[in-house]
């Protein structure tokens, strides 16, 4: 070993926390300042996910048990393949479904919060669930009424939206990890 300790090692962790938190929060405003050309981002991004998947698919249909097996894979991996590139090379077609895709999730998810608001109306703390559903069902209404135009901006300020609180998350938690470092040190 280097002769660190292990509140140096954690002290350490701490501080790559801090920067990854401003690096996030900063990408997260350009992403809400940007939302379009983020949105166009993220929808290269998946369709070489699919590419990229439907490679391993392909590669995994040499390990069938059996013809049918395989054939059905090698389908799969090609529809993949296909699909994903079709989408990483045409990402305006991918981000409207991605955003229609993000307001039905929204409005499954905005139902599902108000039915736990109903079972657990009587537990303390259960209106959080009731405000969660009525908020979630808004952004999905957002999203959805307006759409396709909403593609323009839903997916790059969503993202955006999620990389500054998780940023600004991450910020205090490393902060009050290094203060109680320090503490102890």
């Amino acid at each position: 070993m280097s002769g660190q300790s292990t509140t140096d090692v954690f002290k350490e962790a701490a501080g790559m926390s801090i920067g990854w938190a401003i690096v996030m929060i900063v990408l997260g405003f350009v992403a809400i300042l940007t939302p379009f050309t983020t949105g166009i981002a993220v929808s290269i991004f998946v369709g070489w996910i699919m590419v990229f998947s439907g490679f391993a698919y392909l590669a995994h249909a040499f390990a069938a048990r059996g013809v049918g097996s395989f054939i059905l894979r090698m389908l799969v991996g090609a529809a993949y393949v296909v699909g994903g590139g079709y989408l990483a090379f045409h990402p305006g077609i991918a981000l409207e479904s991605l955003t229609l895709l993000v307001a039905a999730i929204f409005f499954i998810e905005g139902v599902t919060e108000i039915v736990v608001f109903v079972q657990f109306r009587s537990f303390p703390g259960a209106g959080w669930a009731l405000f969660d559903g009525i908020v979630t069902l808004i952004l999905a209404y957002m999203i959805w009424r307006p759409f396709p135009s909403s593609a323009s901006w839903a997916i790059g300020t969503l993202l955006g939206a999620n990389l500054i609180v998780s940023g600004f998350t991450r910020l205090m938690y490393s902060v009050e990890a290094r203060k109680t470092l320090k503490a102890i040190a």
